[in-house]
């Protein structure tokens, strides 16, 4: 008998390659983190190629097109510009109401905690400083605030690596796509190219639909609650805007600090800001949500939500985020390529 027909051989062939198997699965899990941020690398990458490859098209003085770096670098300069401009229109008064709301902080939580009181729902108050500790571990303040700080710095750094990575990915994209396509057989090259394509196309429009959210959000809140006459209304607002990048649980968490603040001005504030991010929330579900994620990106409202879900049990928060570009992904990936393989 041959190697291949002799049931020991067999047996040796399976229990190597389930070893493999195993070692290559524990080494996935090993780098986990390493591998996510190349994956959010990997998602920057296919979502701002449809811009870069727009300005490397575009000849510069009519003679010559730009080089892919100079193209990747301009769309760079242009986001960094962009948040730079934001930050100059929102900074300086958000600082400025940060600082009063930090120092209205006590009154704040004595004139709330007496309204609850008065209702009975609390016993006894709580002052700011035995909030922190409490909300710090007691004595290891000190251990949580060097943990805040080198998560803040590894944040930062995260975010660097993603953002190079996602430079080089942009770089070298013809070619990894050459490459990426050569592994199917030729009369299928073109049908995955186009699949290639398509879920740039879907990768770039949720990332732009995010922002274009995050941005109707956050200036739709400081209207509203500047209306409203809600104090602090830009660090409200602010939260508003991050809140929505957030699926799920952020808007949830953004309103709670705006609620608590009108409930210091009065219960009436309290409920008619409650209210109007409530309607804010509806439209944001029932109108804009469905119009970014069905007509632009494609995703029906079930596979998001079932997205969200297992994202969410996965990774978390990170895992929720990541949700809607994984599954456009695997929806092109199951369109394009099951079928051909199938028929």
């Amino acid at each position: 008998m041959t190697a291949p027909d002799n049931p020991r051989a067999l047996i040796r062939y399976a229990l190597v390659g389930l070893a493999l198997t195993i070692l290559l699965l524990w080494t996935f899990y090993l780098v986990r983190d390493a591998l996510l941020l190349i994956y959010v690398a990997a998602l920057v990458a296919i979502g701002f190629s449809p811009v870069v490859t727009a300005i490397e098209r575009r000849r510069v003085a009519g003679r010559r097109r730009l080089p892919r770096w100079a193209a990747i670098l301009t769309v760079y300069v242009a986001l960094i510009g962009a948040l730079v401009a934001v930050g100059m229109m929102v900074f300086p008064p958000l600082v400025m109401q940060a600082r009063e709301f930090w120092s209205e902080m006590p009154a704040l939580l004595q004139r709330g905690q007496q309204w609850l009181i008065a209702r009975g729902l609390i016993v006894d108050q709580v002052t700011v400083r035995d909030a922190v500790q409490q909300t710090a571990g007691g004595t290891d303040a000190v251990g949580t605030l060097v943990r805040t700080v080198w998560g803040f710095v590894g944040g930062i750094f995260g975010l660097l690596t993603i953002l190079i990575l996602a430079f080089y990915f942009l770089v070298d994209s013809a070619s990894l796509v050459r490459t990426f396509v050569r592994l199917f057989p030729r009369d299928e090259r073109e049908r995955v190219e186009d699949a290639c394509l398509r879920v740039a196309t879907k990768v770039s429009a949720w990332l732009g639909g995010q922002l274009v959210l995050a941005a109707i959000i956050g200036t739709t809140a400081a209207i509203g609650l500047w209306l409203l006459g809600i104090p602090y209304f830009y660090v409200l607002a602010l939260i508003a805007a991050i809140g929505e990048m957030i699926p799920v649980v952020g808007p949830l968490l953004a309103a709670i600090p705006a609620i608590a603040v009108a409930l210091s001005v009065s219960p009436a504030a309290a409920l008619f800001v409650a209210i109007f991010f409530v309607i804010q929330q509806q439209i944001e579900n029932h109108v804009l949500v469905p119009k970014v994620m069905e007509r632009q990106v494609g995703v029906s409202a079930v596979v998001v939500i079932v997205a969200l879900l297992i994202g969410g049990s996965l990774l978390g928060i990170i895992g929720a985020i990541l949700a809607v570009p994984t599954a456009a992904i695997l929806q092109v990936l199951f369109e394009e390529l099951a079928p051909q393989g199938s028929s």
